[in-house]
């Protein structure tokens, strides 16, 4: 009987780590999409654990009336599909400043967020390179920013990163 008990056991663990996936340690890249005109992010992304990471992304926004700029964090869970194929969900926040100028109006201000995350990303094995397709819905806060843009900030985006340890 002990050695049934012990024969399912190392079953179970060997089909547990098989399917545990492999998340690259680093990656950095861009992560383009299009949140009322911000358009292009530097994204970096962190390894925490087998299952989870950190992902710190610099967006900015250029416009003729409005500049801006946020730093957003988030933390991920990842889970695997198939291969290289995951899914992943996070949950963070930011902060931000932007500055108006038209017409002879000048204002500027700063403003926090808090978003979620969830996305899919394909890892290539014969190449260092991740891509991503993601929806992070943003909520923003203070700084009279919601006055040039909705308080509500759905952004869809495409991410290609370099992995690397």
């Amino acid at each position: 009987m002990k050695k049934l008990i012990l024969s399912a056991f190392m079953l179970l663990g060997i089909a547990f780590s098989a399917q545990a996936q492999e998340i690259s340690k680093n990656a950095i890249g861009l992560r383009l999409g299009d949140n009322d005109g911000f358009g292009g992010e530097i994204s970096y992304q962190r390894a925490l654990g087998s299952n989870n990471r950190l992902e710190v992304d610099l967006g900015w926004r250029n416009s003729k009336d409005v500049d801006a700029f946020k730093i957003v964090g988030l933390y991920q869970w990842v889970w695997n599909i198939d291969g290289g194929f995951n899914w992943y969900a996070g949950v963070g926040g930011g902060i931000g400043s932007w500055s108006y100028d038209k017409n002879d109006i000048e204002d500027s201000g700063s403003f926090i967020l808090a978003a979620g995350d969830i996305g899919i990303e394909y890892n290539f094995s014969e190449v260092p390179i991740q891509l991503s397709l993601d929806f992070r819905p943003e909520m923003y806060f203070g700084g009279d920013y919601s006055d040039f843009r909705d308080e509500f900030g759905p952004d869809f985006a495409l991410g290609i990163r370099y992995k690397f340890n």
